[in-house]
């Protein structure tokens, strides 16, 4: 069964190339697709999910308010939530880390640099190491 990846982006070109990166795999993902914080959490609930790609600045729930809120639950606690994201200043790199993000990734995304992010998560690095 292919791992199941939320993409939450409020750019649905930013969402079609993260999931060119992965088509360059060799292994089968599916995706689920939300267009801001409020949607990717209900899609969280609705679905058996394996890692979110999370951007920070999205309308109605920002990704650092989405990435609170998942990390306040007991039964997301080990779910990787990369940030992937125009953020590039320090402190926000920081405060995603200290709220839990598993890594971070500043656009504009290099498949090599996000296979390398990928690589580091168990679940996933044997499928991008090839």
């Amino acid at each position: 069964m292919p791992m199941t990846i939320l993409i939450a982006d409020d750019s649905r070109i930013m969402r079609n190339t993260i999931k060119g990166v992965f088509s360059g795999t060799g292994e089968q993902f599916s995706f689920v697709e939300a267009g801001n914080g409020e949607e990717a959490m209900a899609l969280l609930e609705a679905f058996p999910v394996d890692l979110v790609l999370l951007d920070i600045n999205m309308p109605v729930l920002s990704g650092m308010e989405f990435l609170k809120a998942v990390r306040a639950c007991e039964k997301y606690c080990n779910l990787p939530v990369v940030m992937v994201t125009n953020e590039s200043a320090r402190a926000s790199v920081i405060e995603a880390l200290r709220s839990g993000a598993t890594d971070y990734i500043t656009k504009p995304i290099s498949p090599e640099t996000f296979r390398e992010k990928l690589a580091k998560i168990p679940r996933f690095s044997a499928l991008v190491k090839r």
